[in-house]
């Protein structure tokens, strides 16, 4: 006999399962809210105190607060001490502890939060900034071999190419400004006969000009962004970025949790990002595709573009181990993000803080102009077919690429003469270190985990971890549980007065010349810039060639002096960005005063 549901029995069913769920997500808000952070570990750890919902996430990620901050909480609760998330629920730890930034940094008990993984795969795929564990070690194997430093030096002759053409164009557009003014001021003496000087976007233009290096360096391809921004994936890859800067708000966030949303009620900005990742896939398999072919028919050493490495490592390695196309354009659009943007936004603050600086960019230009083949603005050497530079053979199989730049040999040693400046050198590190572009990093505790400390922590109910000491046999510990987040300060690290001496809050290259003032020793030289351990950055020697040879092509030709009456400041997204202060919305600008050198 078959049950007829009545719908006085649907009703009664319905409003269990409500009442069902209610209950659950009411006992989870509790747990969440009031039990779990009774067993915290880090309930007891010294940090600034706040209400039940209070955050210090503000504090924490934004530049313009954060240096204060972290000065204010180290003098009260030492090197390592935690905050509040998104309330007291979310105890959070950071640390200035070396040891423990080593740890989490280094373990693969420590990972990024899935939340940040989903945000960086929905921009530029499964790439080696997206994943963890085995695909992560996978993919930095077959990724490494692009960045050696051989391959890097065979790309400098690009950087140098492309900072020649963004300085001949910044000439004609000062040219052409002071001529626009003689034209308003006909009747002043000597118009024409002045320095010419007009306030340039930096920020604008070193995006452009550092995206046209990755597009060569990267896929022996032009996207000649520096002469006409309109190109189509280059202009993809600006209003996506330009959308992904706008931060997470309650609409993102719902997104990472809710991702079917994206599809069943796309707002205006996941149109126009679905639209420039087709543009980017269309025109990144059209890349794979020919550089394979290029790939195959070279010679063994014959391309020495980053997505020819990879592909000639990829083919090299064992089957079951090689990335698949996806995974190759994935890998493209990383190139693009850490090899463009990152390089862009340090480049722009080096121009930035040497303009506030005239006495050091008085100093660099000096030692720049020393090597005379530089400052004459001709860095090739001769044209002859006979010679044997490894860089210009084989020919390219692109003829856009030889159509545009004749064969022309640009010969290592002027690599080498930039590459051993000392200043420029200096100049380059305490950029990175006083502006890194990327503000700050998070890891999540896969399990619960102790992290070993150096340093002694005072906890709130009156004992302590750790007796300061670290010897062979022995070591302390801070247990965190699996969940917790773990914030390492980026840019905390690189300006703490621990590391760097008392003047770590100012400008001052000359500190590269002296001896360490600490003893501590993360990352490439001490920074944390590029990150540390098994995920730092693999392009650390590709961003520092690039910003050393634009500064050796561009500073002999300009002068750089700030905007008057424009004041700058540091805006943290997915990297630390300059903008015109209260205007945001505008979008990135670094506006500097540049006058041309006669």
């Amino acid at each position: 006999m078959l049950y007829t549901f009545l719908p006085s029995d649907i009703a009664k069913i319905c409003f269990v399962a409500v009442l069902f769920v209610c209950l659950r997500g009411l006992f989870w808000f509790i747990n969440m809210l009031l039990i779990q952070p009774i067993f915290d570990p880090l309930r007891f750890v010294p940090g600034p105190d706040g209400t039940l919902l209070q955050s210090h996430l503000q504090q924490v990620m934004d530049p313009t607060l954060s240096t204060n901050t972290y000065l204010e909480w180290k003098r009260r609760f030492g090197r390592t001490f935690r905050f509040n998330g998104f309330g007291k629920h979310d105890y959070r730890l950071i640390s200035f502890d070396p040891r423990v930034i080593q740890w989490v940094l280094g373990s693969s008990a420590f990972e990024k939060p899935w939340q940040t993984r989903s945000f960086m795969s929905r921009l530029i795929g499964r790439g080696i900034f997206s994943m963890e564990g085995k695909e992560h070690t996978q993919q930095r194997k077959i990724v490494h071999s692009a960045f050696t430093p051989r391959s890097v030096k065979n790309m400098t002759p690009i950087f140098f190419r492309k900072a020649e053409e963004l300085r001949e164009r910044w000439k004609n557009i000062l040219e052409e400004s002071q001529y626009a003014n003689s034209l308003s001021k006909s009747k002043s003496e000597n118009a024409l006969s002045r320095p010419c000087r007009t306030v340039l976007d930096v920020a604008h233009w070193t995006s452009r000009a550092a995206f046209d290096v990755i597009g060569l360096a990267g896929f022996n391809y032009d996207f000649h962004s520096i002469q006409n921004e309109s190109e189509p994936v280059y202009s993809a890859y600006r209003r996506m970025f330009n959308i992904a800067d706008k931060g997470l708000g309650l609409r993102q966030i719902m997104e990472l949790y809710f991702p079917i949303l994206r599809t069943i009620w796309p707002n205006e900005d996941i149109k126009e990002t679905n639209q420039c990742l087709k543009i980017i896939k269309t025109a990144g398999e059209h890349i794979l595709t020919e550089r394979k072919t290029a790939v195959q028919i070279s010679e063994e050493d014959g391309e020495n573009d980053l997505l020819s490495l990879l592909i000639k490592s990829n083919m090299l390695s064992k089957p079951s181990e090689r990335l698949t196309d996806q995974e190759l354009l994935d890998q493209c659009s990383t190139f693009f993000m850490a090899g463009s943007d990152s390089v862009a936004v340090a480049l722009s603050w080096c121009f930035h803080l040497l303009s506030l600086n005239p006495d050091i960019q008085k100093r660099l230009r000096a030692e720049i102009k020393s090597i005379s083949h530089i400052s004459e603005g001709d860095i090739s050497d001769y044209d002859s077919e006979n010679h044997d530079c490894e860089i210009c053979k084989p020919e390219s199989p692109f003829q856009q690429i030889q159509s545009i730049y004749p064969r022309r040999c640009r010969s290592l040693p002027q690599w080498e003469a930039v590459e051993n400046l000392p200043y420029l050198n200096s100049v380059v590190l305490e950029t990175l270190r006083f502006c890194p572009p990327v503000h700050g990093t998070i890891r999540v505790a896969t399990q619960t985990h102790p992290i070993p400390i150096s340093r002694p922590i005072s906890l709130f109910d009156g004992s302590a971890i750790a007796s300061g000491v670290i010897t062979d046999f022995r070591d302390d510990y801070l247990t965190i549980k699996k969940g917790s987040y773990v914030h390492v300060p980026i840019e905390g690290w690189n300006l703490s007065e621990d590391v760097w001496g008392p003047d770590s809050l100012v400008f001052n290259p000359s500190r590269w010349s002296k001896p360490s003032y600490s003893n501590y020793r993360l990352g490439p030289n001490n920074l944390l810039t590029f990150g540390y351990g098994h995920q730092s950055c693999l392009g650390y020697k590709f961003t520092v060639a690039e910003m050393k040879i634009f500064l050796a092509i561009l500073l002999p030709a300009f002068e750089f002096k700030p905007a008057d009456g424009v004041p700058v400041s540091k805006f943290n997204t997915i990297l630390t960005r300059p903008f015109v202060s209260g205007k945001w919305a505008e979008g990135t600008q670094l506006p500097i005063l540049v006058n041309e050198i006669k």
